[in-house]
């Protein structure tokens, strides 16, 4: 399954085309996979590549807003929980730099069967502090990362709407640090 972002309008019809898949059985996610061993995360766990948790900001209108490199910013509008058990995060990346860049390759994570996808936001995770547990990007029964994928060149001034897909945590887990290399971290809450 690839999904492709045209515009924001589309969000809508990628969320409900993933959940139809997940309720047929099209989820690769945080369980068990056959050599997919990975580490429980505790509340300081943090990528060595992400900038400094002070570049942060917020808003108003959005959950959060990260800074990340070549004046990439990254603005989660939402952190959905949805019927289909899982945990939508969408938002937009907007170059906020002089001149043109690229998200990071870094962004897709290194994890090898995500890798083998392209580029990717497939190195999202979302951690529970107060559980200590980490919850990583689904993908689908190919290994592809179930997120914005091939994201082209970003014009300075201009945005790119983003969403990255997740198991959900345990009803009564809320708040949530968001992580993506090359980006600041930030506490976020989910709703619904």
């Amino acid at each position: 399954m690839s999904i492709w972002w045209a515009g924001r309008g589309r969000r809508e019809l990628t969320a409900l085309t993933i959940a139809v898949g997940l309720a047929l059985g099209v989820s690769g996610c945080s369980g068990g996979g056959s050599d997919d061993k990975r580490p429980e995360a505790s509340a300081s766990a943090t990528a060595e590549s992400q900038s400094d948790p002070t570049a942060q900001e917020g808003t108003d209108s959005s959950l959060a807003e990260l800074r990340g490199e070549n004046g990439l910013l990254l603005t989660i509008d939402s952190a959905q929980r949805d019927a289909g058990g899982f945990v939508t995060v969408s938002g937009e990346i907007k170059n906020d730099g002089a001149e043109a860049a690229r998200v990071p390759i870094q962004t897709r994570g290194d994890e090898t069967e995500i890798m083998r996808h392209g580029g990717s936001l497939g190195g999202a995770t979302l951690v529970d502090p107060a559980k200590k547990k980490r919850y990583y990007v689904l993908r689908d029964t190919d290994g592809r990362p179930l997120t914005t994928t091939d994201m082209p060149r970003i014009k300075p001034g201009v945005s790119i709407p983003v969403f990255m897909q997740f198991p959900a945590p345990p009803t009564d887990t809320v708040k949530v640090t968001f992580q993506l290399p090359t980006f600041a971290s930030a506490p976020i809450e989910i709703s619904g």
